[in-house]
């Protein structure tokens, strides 16, 4: 048995040295994903700078996770310093070589160190963070682009060897995966483009773990919008991070769910256990 953990951190700075309310909040996440013992861990949006942490950082994280090896990368030129940016981390010992894919998507989107795979002897882990359409959907073309290239990707691995993804997705993909899904079509994250973007993506051989096991159980998401004090309160949400696993092996799938964050409100973390 495997266990998986994946979380957008939004900034694993801020949650290993920082001093605020929010930093502390983060840090009791760190402390629940740290007492799950998990297999590998995939962290989204660390926003490290390209030459990665430093050496506070570095020691604050081992203390969180002292059994484990790591791979990250981020965002570099051409693309904006300190953002996006992601991080693998995996139990010592463990049989692994990691890459770093260029995907051919628009640039600067392939400089923003949204993809890590792990190769295993038996299984490819991957992990994402997809662009976001951004702010009156500027970004949707290019965004409808990475996801054909993605799945493209991912569709080429899972000829090798079955795939287990994660991460942040960007896309609530059914009118039940978010609270108001009535005052969001044309919403970053709930576009009709996206959506399909994401089902095309299933249509290659993958399943959501989490409606595999659950079903259309309502109410379930993954993220609260921080600037609204209310969203978690109310659990008005999005469910936009995701477990996905090659179709030939959702049989091994015993755990998909969404982690407890407490009161922190943006994304919460994603575990999955499987008999892998």
């Amino acid at each position: 048995m495997m266990k998986f953990i994946s979380w957008n951190i939004d900034s694993l700075n801020a949650a290993l040295t920082g001093t605020s309310p929010r930093a502390a909040m983060s840090k009791d996440v760190l402390d629940r994903i740290a007492r799950e013992d998990a297999d590998i861990i995939a962290l989204q949006e660390t926003k490290l700078p390209d030459k990665g942490m430093n050496k506070k950082q570095a020691q604050a994280l081992a203390e969180y996770f002292p059994g484990y090896d790591y791979a990250w990368i981020s965002s570099r030129e051409p693309a904006r310093k300190g953002y996006a940016g992601t991080m693998a981390l995996y139990k010592k010992g463990m049989e692994v070589k990691a890459v770093y894919p260029a995907i051919q998507a628009p640039e600067p989107m392939d400089s923003e160190g949204r993809l890590i795979t792990l190769e295993f002897p038996e299984f490819f882990f991957n992990l994402v963070y997809t662009p976001n359409a951004g702010d009156g959907l500027k970004r949707l073309e290019e965004r409808q682009v990475w996801d054909k290239k993605y799945a493209d990707y991912l569709r080429e691995l899972d000829q090798r060897k079955p795939v287990i993804a994660c991460g942040d997705y960007n896309v609530a993909h059914k009118e039940i995966d978010l609270a108001h899904p009535e005052n969001n079509h044309k919403s970053p994250g709930f576009t009709d483009e996206e959506r399909e973007g994401f089902t095309r993506l299933l249509s290659r051989g993958f399943i959501d773990s989490f409606r595999h096991l659950h079903g259309d159980i309502p109410g379930m998401y993954s993220w609260w919008a921080q600037r609204v004090k209310t969203s978690k309160i109310n659990n008005s949400g999005w469910r936009i991070d995701y477990f996905l696993v090659s179709d030939r092996i959702k049989s091994k799938i015993k755990r998909s769910e969404m982690m407890d964050s407490g009161p922190r409100q943006d994304h919460t973390p994603l575990l999955l256990e499987m008999d892998i």
